[in-house]
């Protein structure tokens, strides 16, 4: 927890503890008058995650995933089916290991030195989340087509997605990319160029 003067936390109860947790906080603030209020807020926890782009330089090319996502679904995506870069949570892995991991059951690619770019609180209203975002270099030799897919175990079924880097970024333009993260990463990647 942080050290902001302005806050006196007064408690904290769980209001569900399934999949993750939901918890209620009941702290004081003091506002820029100088006056204490009470407040409440739910936050949802979910841990911390790490997320990758997987580019080609040579060929020009990334890696991205596809697979349902009932929440996106549920808000009136068409079909539920989000393109996305490798990602997960760090399941109490440093950052750069959990996201080797993730990168290799989602695409079958086996990431080696990964490049850390920032982290970021991505819905810091509702969710504790901060997600470490890295790149990395692939090459078609790397990857091996009959594994990623993610875990049957976790109820993953991951399509895996070569595309040119400029076909993505005309997907976002097109809102058939909607994933704020991998917008973000492709983004990077206009910027800053695939990673060598």
């Amino acid at each position: 927890m942080g050290t902001n003067p302005r806050v006196r936390p007064v408690g904290v109860r769980v209001l569900s503890d399934d999949w993750y947790v939901l918890r209620k906080a009941t702290f004081d603030f003091r506002g820029r008058d100088g006056q204490w209020t009470r407040q409440e807020r739910e936050a949802y926890d979910r841990g911390n995650g790490a997320v990758i782009l997987l580019g080609d330089a040579q060929a020009g090319t990334i890696l991205l995933t596809r697979q349902f996502r009932w929440p996106a679904y549920e808000n009136g995506h068409p079909d539920g089916m989000l393109i996305e870069a490798p990602a997960g949570l760090l399941d109490g892995d440093d950052p750069a290991a959990a996201i080797r991991r993730e990168a290799e059951e989602e695409t079958g690619v086996r990431v080696g030195a990964v490049e850390a770019l920032f982290e970021v609180y991505m819905s810091p209203g509702s969710v504790t989340e901060r997600l470490h975002f890295f790149a990395a270099p692939y090459s078609s030799s790397q990857r091996d087509t009959s594994a990623g897919g993610g875990r049957a175990d976790e109820g993953e079924e991951i399509e895996v997605l070569e595309l040119a880097l400029t076909d993505a970024l005309a997907m976002v333009a097109r809102g058939e990319i909607a994933d704020a993260k991998t917008i973000m990463l492709l983004q990077w990647a206009e910027r800053h160029g695939l990673p060598r």
